[in-house]
């Protein structure tokens, strides 16, 4: 790679974060800065909940893992795009590329896979709180997010390896600051409807159904919420579940529109802007979403301030 304006012939050119805005280094150190908040908002809240015993718990487990998915995939594209903007450097080699965009659907999947877990996790808790310990066992526990990992890296695999084989014919530059698969799809001069369509599918059963089941899940906690008699119950009850409603809202939304429409139906703008709400913002604001109105969690937090300022 020699810089912003050549490539070799197995090299990328990335355009970066909206390339022709008057205002991109603005832009940047805006996702910069965020990014920053983000790694150290996730890694607060697994420092706290690998240090307090209180938390050792399915829930909180699974909320370490989203944790450690969002500053995974945050770091994954982030320190990329803001190396290229200020070097001046826009170049992505292919294997790069290829890592690049492995790493991110590894990570997207899982955190799919993830969202829809914690739901289930809710729904045990609520509508059968007696099995609940017999259920969400640590050996069940440990088989799920194993789970989650290791359908994601099956499922990134195959779409990793089979885009990058497409012919490109004309400039290898990305419409991204980043290597995704519907953009990179824009570069080849093959027909590559086949695999669009195979994309929607694996989205269908990636994200719709997942989405679905998330639905299912909370109708019937509801339901069961409107059955208690308690009000304290019933209000710690939707208190975790806003929550996690609030984080799937985040999360599902803008990725069925890039998956699910693919590229055809909407411009490289807004591609980025929702890749940065998705990737970027969504993860700084997950452990906010997870902390402000979580007991356990704030007074995980106040007791290791407690111990930092004894120390």
């Amino acid at each position: 790679m020699v810089g912003g304006n050549a490539s070799s012939a197995t090299d990328f050119l990335l355009a970066g974060l909206f390339p022709g805005s008057r205002h991109s280094l603005l832009l940047n150190a805006t996702v910069v800065l965020i990014y920053i908040l983000a790694f150290l908002g996730n890694t607060l809240l697994i420092i706290l909940i690998l240090g307090d015993a209180r938390l050792h718990t399915p829930m909180y487990v699974l909320l370490s893992q989203l944790s450690l998915i969002d500053l995974t995939l945050t770091s994954t594209i982030v320190p990329k795009m803001a190396a290229n903007f200020f070097t001046g450097e826009r170049g992505i080699s292919w294997v790069g590329c290829g890592t690049q965009s492995f790493f991110f659907l590894l990570l997207g999947m899982s955190e799919c896979l993830i969202l829809t877990l914690m739901a289930y996790d809710r729904y045990v808790a609520v509508c059968n709180p007696l099995r609940y310990p017999a259920i969400m066992s640590p050996r069940f526990c440990l088989h799920m997010v194993s789970g989650c990992w290791v359908g994601g890296s099956a499922s990134s695999l195959v779409h990793t390896v089979y885009p990058l084989h497409f012919p490109i014919c004309g400039s290898r530059e990305i419409q991204h600051f980043f290597c995704e698969v519907p953009v990179l799809i824009k570069l080849s001069c093959e027909d590559t409807s086949v695999y669009q369509s195979v994309v929607v599918v694996t989205s269908v059963v990636l994200l719709v159904v997942p989405f679905g089941l998330i639905t299912a899940s909370y109708t019937l906690i509801f339901l069961a919420v409107l059955r208690m008699s308690s009000v304290k119950g019933r209000r710690k009850v939707l208190a975790t579940c806003s929550s996690h409603l609030t984080v799937v809202s985040l999360f599902f939304g803008p990725n069925i529109f890039i998956y699910m429409s693919f590229t055809s139906s909407h411009s490289p703008e807004q591609d980025q802007a929702l890749s940065v709400f998705s990737n970027v913002l969504t993860p700084m604001l997950n452990p906010l979403i997870y902390s402000l109105r979580n007991k356990e969690v704030l007074a995980a937090l106040q007791k290791l301030a407690g111990r930092c300022g004894a120390s």
